[in-house]
């Protein structure tokens, strides 16, 4: 009996997700914009790109030695951050943003923005991962 329960349930909600999935024509026509909308639309350029990132307050990718020693600083604070490079260098980044945006809880955002797979960081780790990013120059744009 529970069994014929069970199925009757899943049924029903078989049938109505698969009548919530249906479309019509003008539902198609108004999610696909036409080819000419697309052909109109302009790209956007890196150096709108770079532009955006710049008034957000983030510093652009560094590359080389800066790069190394972004690293470098990172480690000095907080070890285990620079286990993931690119990771790494991506939170940092992010969080310069929020450094920069003058940002509320800043060694929370730190600890949560470096924490990812098997790191984790804390709140005073984040403290210094912030004095790091601060002192070595690296959030200025």
């Amino acid at each position: 009996m529970r069994i014929r329960h069970t199925a009757v349930v899943v049924a029903a909600l078989a049938c109505a997700l698969t009548a919530c999935s249906g479309s019509n024509a003008t539902d198609d026509a108004k999610a696909t914009p036409s080819a000419k909308a697309s052909a109109t639309e302009k790209e956007v350029t890196q150096d709108q790109k770079d532009n955006a990132a710049k008034s957000a307050g983030i510093p652009p990718e560094p590359t080389g030695k800066e790069r190394q020693a972004l690293l470098d600083a990172l480690a000095g604070a907080a070890p285990d951050v620079v286990k993931y490079e690119e990771k790494a260098v991506d939170a940092a980044r992010n969080q310069c943003s929020a450094i920069n945006g003058g940002g509320n809880r800043l060694d929370w955002t730190a600890s949560m923005r470096f924490t990812y797979k098997d790191v984790v960081t804390t709140e005073e780790q984040g403290a210094k991962i912030n004095e790091a990013l601060k002192s070595s120059g690296f959030c200025k744009v």
